[in-house]
């Protein structure tokens, strides 16, 4: 099985640093971890991407830890 590129966008990016620092004002260091932890999500995807559920045309995966979700979608070569 080949593994695939994930990019992710701007708008992503911006949308994982405010939660980063919404969970950081609850409690210091909490935000690293959420961090961490969807980035650990989101790089799963290289392996697993295309399993999931499709919800407004778009693949959606659910955070493990954190009740945050991420949709994306697969090309095909």
């Amino acid at each position: 099985m080949r593994a695939r590129e994930v990019i992710v966008l701007d708008e992503a990016a911006d949308d994982l640093e405010k939660g980063r620092d919404f969970y950081d004002s609850r409690e210091y260091g909490i935000g690293e971890y959420f961090g961490d932890s969807l980035v650990s999500d989101i790089t799963s995807l290289r392996l697993y991407a295309g399993i999931h559920e499709q919800y407004f045309g778009f693949l959606r995966m659910l955070s493990k830890r954190f009740p945050f979700c991420i949709y994306y979608y697969t090309v095909i070569p």
